[in-house]
């Protein structure tokens, strides 16, 4: 099995929560969309539409993160057995689907400052169009991801978008509060996949420093958070890479990845 995947993605994160939590093996590669390693070709054409995460089980390939996390779940069942490991509930699934509706998108670009976030904007655009000029077959599959990257950039003079994201992102975490009043956990006392699917929410919240906002301002979040940071699948796949000094290293390695390329005009 393998997990195309990069700590950046929250949608990768959440996939690979579910791998450590059910303790499933896999073999990992990490692909870079700020630096443009999802437009190469071998990629692209495993994955027109360039997102990650992107799991592959023999000829079995996967886009949708939560088939993905569902799919895990039942190689679980089908390797550990039943008596371990159970198939989420319809509670849990519904969760699932509430929290994967929230689009982090604009939402953590808005909060990105603009010189940087111009200055990625622009290089992927250039890796797209040296794509495809490498590989005309694809030209048709890269002309709509950068007509997308074009759609993001106007999206992002509009306040609006924010403030529908902000709005919704508070329609969740308000609802969760209100569930932690009764359960230590989203869908009851057991962890379940509801919670593998936010806590990259959460861990994106810290990370663009609006943890008081969003977090603190809720004391049943705040401790919850509090104690999934002490799980071993979040400090492997989240901790290792943006708890306290580490956040920098890991995006200073991709800033200066990028500034390079983009003096040297190597797309």
């Amino acid at each position: 099995m393998q997990l195309y995947h990069h700590p950046y993605s929250l949608d990768s994160q959440k996939v690979r929560l579910t791998l450590e939590e059910n303790g499933i093996d896999y073999t990992s590669y990490r692909v870079n969309p700020i630096t443009g390693k999802n437009m190469e070709p071998s990629f692209f054409r495993l994955n027109p539409s360039a997102k990650l995460p992107v799991f592959q089980n023999g000829s079995h390939i996967i886009f949708d993160t939560i088939d993905i996390m569902q799919y895990i779940e039942r190689i679980a069942v089908f390797t550990l057995g039943s008596e371990n490991v159970t198939l989420s509930s319809q509670e849990v699934i519904e969760w699932m689907q509430r929290i994967q509706a929230w689009d982090p998108k604009y939402f953590t670009l808005f909060h990105i400052p603009e010189k940087y976030r111009f200055t990625v904007s622009k290089f992927i655009r250039r890796v797209v169009i040296a794509r495809m000029a490498e590989s005309p077959d694809l030209a048709g599959s890269y002309h709509l991801k950068l007509d997308e990257v074009y759609e993001t950039e106007d999206k992002l003079r509009d306040p609006d978008v924010l403030k529908q994201s902000k709005e919704q992102l508070a329609e969740i975490l308000d609802e969760v509060e209100r569930k932690l009043n009764e359960s230590t956990y989203i869908a009851g006392d057991e962890f379940t996949m509801a919670d593998v699917m936010l806590i990259p929410v959460l861990a994106r919240i810290v990370l663009l420093d609006l943890e008081e906002e969003y977090i603190c301002s809720r004391p049943n979040i705040a401790e919850y958070w509090n104690l999934v940071q002490q799980r071993p699948s979040y400090k492997k796949v989240i901790g290792k890479y943006f708890s306290g000094w580490r956040k920098y290293k890991t995006l200073l390695k991709t800033w200066c990845f990028v500034r390079v390329r983009s003096m040297l005009k190597r797309y």
